[in-house]
C-alpha cells in the first residue's frame, strides 16, 4: 500500500530536508517518527528537497507499507513522535502510480519579506528582513521577462544536481501589505537556490542598485556571477505541490500561519 502524507515544518532548526549522516534534517525526524509508530523502518520519497532554514507548508511525501492503519492514525500516531516544529497534516492512501516527486507537475514557493528599519524578534527565522524601503513598482516591472520557459543558469547554485537549467516559470507576483512584501513563485520545478537567487535580484532592484531591465540582462547572460548574492532562507516557504486532479491530493493548510491573508488569492 502506498501512503501519501502532507507535512508542515519550521525549517529554521534543520539542516534542510534530505537525510544526512550527522545532521538534523526533517527527513531524519519524519522517518524516525514513522518507524516509532509503525514499529518498522519506513523510507519516504519527497516532492521537493528544501534547503537549510527553508520552511514547508505544503510538503508531500509518500512511502510503501503493508501495515493497515486508518488515515487518522497515521496522522496522530506519527505526530506523537515528532518534535513540535514538524507535523503531519493529512494522510491518504494512493494508487501505485502516485509518486510524490515525479507525479507533481508544479511547485509553489512563497517568500515573506519584512521591510522595517528595526528587525522584529517575533519574525526571526520566519521572514526575510530589509531595513530600507524598497521600490515595489520596480520589482514588479522586472519580473515579466522571467515568465515562461528559460535557461535559469544565472540563478542556479554551483552544487545544483538538476539535469537541466531549463525550467518553466508559470507565475511570479509581488504583493505589498503594510510592512510586508510577499513574492509568489510557481513553476514546474526549481533549481537549487533558484528562488533565493531571484529574491536577491528583486531586492537589489527594489533598493535601486539596478534598474528593472537588469533582470532580463542577468537571465540572458546565463552566468551566476552576474546575479545578486543568494538571499537569506528565513522567509522562504514551500507552499504547495501540484498534482493531477485524479489523485485528489488535499490542499495545504496555509491558514495555519498568522500572515496567511497576504497569500490569499485575490477574489
Amino acid at each position: 500500500m502506498r501512503i501519501a502524507l502532507g507535512i508542515q515544518y519550521d525549517g529554521s532548526a534543520f539542516s534542510g530536508w534530505q537525510t544526512q549522516p550527522h545532521g538534523k534534517t526533517v527527513q531524519n525526524e519524519l522517518e524516525r517518527a514513522l518507524a516509532a509508530f509503525a514499529r518498522t523502518p519506513l523510507s519516504t520519497v519527497v516532492a521537493g528537497r528544501t534547503d537549510t532554514g527553508v520552511h514547508g507548508l505544503g510538503q508531500v511525501v509518500h512511502f510503501d507499507t503493508d501495515l493497515d492503519r486508518t488515515e487518522f492514525s497515521w496522522v496522530r500516531g506519527t505526530n506523537a513522535f515528532l518534535p513540535e516544529t514538524v507535523a503531519v497534516q493529512w494522510a491518504k492512501p494512493m494508487p501505485d502510480d502516485f509518486h510524490a516527486r515525479f507525479a507533481a507537475f508544479e511547485r509553489t514557493y512563497f517568500y515573506l519579506l519584512y521591510v522595517n528599519p528595526v528587525r522584529s524578534p517575533m519574525l526571526a527565522k520566519r521572514a526575510g528582513w530589509v531595513h530600507t524601503p524598497l521600490d515595489v513598482a520596480a520589482m514588479r516591472d522586472s519580473i515579466a521577462c522571467l515568465i515562461g520557459e528559460h535557461d535559469f543558469s544565472s540563478f542556479r547554485a554551483a552544487e545544483c544536481q538538476s539535469k537541466t537549467p531549463v525550467k518553466h516559470l508559470h507565475q511570479i507576483d509581488v504583493r505589498e501589505q503594510g510592512d510586508f512584501i510577499h513574492v509568489r513563485f510557481r513553476a514546474n520545478a526549481f533549481l537549487h537556490h533558484m528562488v533565493r537567487n531571484l529574491m536577491g535580484c528583486l531586492v537589489a532592484i527594489g533598493r535601486g542598485r539596478h534598474p528593472a531591465s537588469w533582470m532580463a540582462e542577468v537571465l540572458a547572460a546565463r552566468d551566476r556571477r552576474l546575479a545578486a548574492p543568494t538571499f537569506m532562507p528565513d522567509g522562504l516557504y514551500l507552499a504547495e505541490v501540484g498534482y493531477p486532479e485524479h489523485f485528489a491530493v488535499p490542499p495545504p493548510h496555509i491558514a495555519s500561519v498568522p500572515w496567511s491573508e497576504i497569500w490569499a488569492d485575490p477574489t
